[in-house]
């Protein structure tokens, strides 16, 4: 099974050819090859697969599945 998570574009340019960004999600940042998008700017959401951007978020839709995986989160520690 495969999991594509939405994160928060905070920094372009990184990497030795400058086509890597940093991410966030919840506080965990990490950087990303931007190689399979063009026109990626700060602030934007993109989809994150094995540490590669495969296309930009609306987002709403990114708040969203935040909000569901949060919930999520919280319904396990619960249990």
């Amino acid at each position: 099974m495969c999991l594509a998570l939405p994160v928060r574009v905070v920094e372009i340019g990184t990497g030795a050819a400058g086509d890597w960004a940093i991410v966030d999600l919840g506080g965990v940042k990490k950087e990303v090859s931007l190689a399979l998008l063009d026109d990626v700017k700060v602030g934007d959401y993109v989809i994150l697969h094995v540490g590669y951007a495969l296309s930009r978020l609306d987002p709403d839709e990114a708040a969203r599945t935040l909000a569901l995986f949060s919930d999520m989160n919280e319904s396990q520690q619960v249990a």
